[in-house]
């Protein structure tokens, strides 16, 4: 039973765990991302991410305490002038977990760990998703403030406009309305011909 075991041992012994956390490690800030087990990148994550913040402070003292872990000076000084700048506003949470599906093999859980700040299309995804996150609203009915309910609503007056007469000789217009069109007028001819 596991029993409150803080650390999974990877079926590793402790000198063979250091150097291979250390070594992925490196592997992980030199090329920003690596594929591995899901076991691997959970137990990396926790080894990188205390360096990472170390490294916000650049001092003689952070760039030792990060290589007695790193063990790889080219390591080093990559975390030091490139992603130490970028994470700088970051608090926390500088790796992502992806997991990929299962190796043929012997049925793992694989994945790709990455350091999150240098994930360009995920940025960019990021940041259309924010542009088209804006929706259109109706405008909400405005509440009433205490002044107008006081108020009473003044009401327009209607009035009304008599018929226009028709001119003589014409006959009175008639108005045709179609769906989807302007409204036509239409006049009727003139009756030339007068009745005794």
């Amino acid at each position: 039973m596991r029993h409150g075991k803080r650390i999974n041992h990877l079926g590793r012994t402790s000198a063979h765990r250091k150097a291979m956390l250390s070594n992925m490690a490196a592997s992980l800030i030199l090329h920003k991302r690596i594929t591995t087990t899901v076991a691997k990148a959970k137990a990396l994550r926790s080894y990188v991410e205390p360096l990472i913040t170390r490294s916000k402070e650049d001092s003689t003292q952070s760039r030792r305490m990060v290589f007695s872990y790193l063990g790889n000076k080219t390591a080093v000084s990559e975390l030091f002038r490139e992603i130490s700048q970028k994470v700088a506003e970051r608090p926390g949470g500088y790796t992502r977990i992806l997991k990929t599906g299962n190796r043929p093999g012997d049925n793992a859980d694989l994945c790709i760990i990455e350091l999150v700040d240098f994930n360009e299309t995920m940025l960019g995804a990021k940041g259309e998703a924010r542009a088209k996150a804006t929706r259109r609203r109706r405008p909400a009915a405005r509440k009433k403030t205490s002044e107008e309910k006081e108020k009473p609503a003044e009401k327009q007056e209607i009035t009304e406009v008599p018929p226009a007469e028709p001119v003589a000789g014409e006959k009175s217009v008639k108005k045709t309305k179609k769906p989807g069109k302007k409204q036509e007028t239409e006049k009727e001819p003139e009756d030339t011909t007068q009745k005794d």
